[in-house]
């Protein structure tokens, strides 16, 4: 039996990617801050589900939580899925949020990380995947700390990717684009192309599957959003200004 671990499970596409792999006869581990969630989501197959009360953003716990899991059938795959955005996009950022942001959707990526080498590198296999963002390929108004969370997360999956080839160890950036989950509930601007949570779960799956270094969905809008990243930035920043597709506030 193979075993993934995934941070942020008990909601949205965590959730949705557990069930997933439950399905195909996976051991999964999950993480979140809420147990009731947990008690709602998993009805049922407790027996092939374990989860830890455990906040990302906690290097120890998590780390704790982690090593708990392998220590029975070991760890093939490591989803760092948990991240937090801006409940409001304003022009002057929440700070105290944003520091929350940065602990939460950057550093908690690498705790899992650093948790999930412990376990990797000794069995000289396994498979490191981390839920980035379309929002990190550029500067987005409105929503600073996610767009800079995400674009590190991005970058350093690259390097990890170059670097843990040496031990058998693969490297998968997800870049979505509008899924429909809680985090995206309390936007009240447009989301174009917005994307089922189950429909994503499947293709993160098959994507984590092939071992993509990265994949960002959906095709379309993907396309756009990296068009717009090697566009001049004068060009960029001129194009964001216009009203339709500046969602920040006053």
């Amino acid at each position: 039996m193979k075993a993934v671990f995934i941070t942020g499970g008990t909601t949205g596409i965590g959730m949705e990617l557990a069930k997933l792999y439950l399905l195909r006869g996976w051991k999964v581990g999950l993480c979140g801050r809420d147990p009731i969630k947990f008690q709602e989501s998993f009805l049922t197959d407790r027996e092939h589900v374990s989860f830890y009360p455990v906040d990302v953003s906690d290097r120890t716990a998590l780390k704790a939580a982690i090593a708990d899991f392998s220590r029975v059938i070991g760890l093939d795959l490591l989803i760092a899925n948990a991240g937090i955005g801006y409940k409001f996009k304003t022009k002057v950022p929440d700070f105290d949020w944003s520091y929350k942001m940065v602990h939460v959707n950057l550093l908690g990526v690498m705790y899992a990380f650093e948790a999930a080498l412990d376990v990797m590198i000794p069995s000289g296999k396994g498979q490191l995947v981390a839920i980035s963002s379309i929002a990190g390929y550029n500067g987005l108004p409105g929503v600073s700390a996610y767009s800079a969370t995400k674009a590190a997360v991005l970058k350093y999956c690259e390097s990890l990717h170059l670097d843990l080839r040496k031990f058998n160890i693969a490297v998968t950036t997800i870049c979505p684009g509008f899924v429909e989950t809680p985090l995206t509930a309390t936007n009240t601007h447009s989301m174009p192309f917005l994307v089922p949570a189950p429909r994503a779960a499947l293709l993160i799956a098959r994507a984590i599957e092939k071992k993509k270094m990265v994949y960002a969905f959906p095709f379309f809008f993907a396309s756009i959003v990296r068009f717009l990243s090697i566009l001049p930035r004068t060009w960029y920043r001129a194009f964001m200004g216009l009203r339709a597709v500046n969602y920040s506030k006053e």
